[in-house]
């Protein structure tokens, strides 16, 4: 597919069809990582977008305990030991 790069100001942008748009859940307020390796220009979803505002609401909520608990070995408490601290 073609598309053309269009001056917006002192910026340029490139126009995207909304049937691209809708394939990959974007709409036109999304945020996105541009790239560019080897001449390519890279337009990626953040997949983790909204991560820091949830885990703020699990943390406001007493819901961001650890699942595993601590699992420190022998080896860890007795053992292991950084420069000059036992």
């Amino acid at each position: 597919m073609k598309t053309k790069i269009i001056k917006m100001g002192e910026d340029y942008g490139v126009i995207i069809p909304s049937h691209i748009l809708n394939q990959l859940k974007l709409s036109a307020d999304s945020e996105v990582k541009l790239s560019v390796k080897n001449g390519v220009i890279f337009i990626n979803r953040d997949v983790r977008g909204g991560w820091a505002n949830e885990a703020k609401k699990m943390a406001e909520a007493g819901d961001d305990q650890l699942l595993l608990g601590d699992f420190t070995s022998a080896f860890d408490n007795n053992e292991w030991t950084w420069e000059g601290i036992k």
